[in-house]
């Protein structure tokens, strides 16, 4: 089976079951910064970094859920712990849908896991899993909507307004570090995402 033909048969057997979980479980809450358009990105940046860089072995339905799911926490936890409810929550949508525990706990992992943005573990020791998903929701903090979403995240947790654009600058270069660090071998889609990152730095 190709990548393309894991990615289509992934969506059409979870795609719609997450959608439904996270329209559920994130309520009224108000993040547009964290919401399910976020994810929904990160699902469409992940499938590209799947796609080009593979590994043939990583199960696409995993990608799938730790996209849909990485984030869900921040409807009651902007802080940066909120890795570890989103992936309480992904247990949760593991056990709903009579899902194997053991054979998803890598999802977990790299739930819990993707929001480590001082980048104190090298890229190489990451699993190929957390690699794409930590890679992929780096990617939709840049650009014209990254812009945004640090000023909403960064405010919601109480930064002052006077260091916000150099707090933005560092946190965003340390994205695009990693980012580089990762995937150095494919210059096409460092370039292709460079432009988006620069945007930042011209704004800020």
């Amino acid at each position: 089976m190709s990548r393309e033909e894991k990615l289509t048969e992934a969506e059409i057997r979870y795609k719609p079951l997450l959608e439904d979980f996270f329209i559920k479980t994130w309520g009224s809450a108000i993040l547009y910064s964290h919401d399910i358009n976020h994810h929904r990105r990160v699902w469409k940046y992940a499938s590209e970094l799947f796609l080009t860089t593979g590994p043939d072995d990583l199960p696409a339905e995993k990608l799938l859920i730790a996209s849909y799911l990485h984030d869900i926490g921040m409807a009651t936890d902007r802080s940066e712990r909120h890795g570890s409810v989103s992936k309480e929550l992904c247990r949760s949508f593991i056990a709903v849908n009579n899902m194997d525990p053991d054979r998803y706990s890598d999802v977990l992992v790299a739930i819990e896991s993707h929001d480590d943005k001082e980048y104190k573990n090298p890229v190489s020791d990451n699993t190929p899993l957390l690699k794409i998903l930590s890679a992929a929701d780096d990617l939709d903090a840049f650009g014209y909507t990254g812009v945004y979403r640090y000023l909403e995240i960064y405010l919601a947790r109480g930064i002052d307004p006077e260091i916000i654009g150099c707090e933005i600058i560092r946190n965003a270069s340390g994205r695009f570090a990693n980012f580089e660090s990762g995937f150095g071998n494919y210059p096409y889609l460092v370039e292709k995402y460079k432009s988006r990152y620069l945007i930042l730095n011209n704004i800020m």
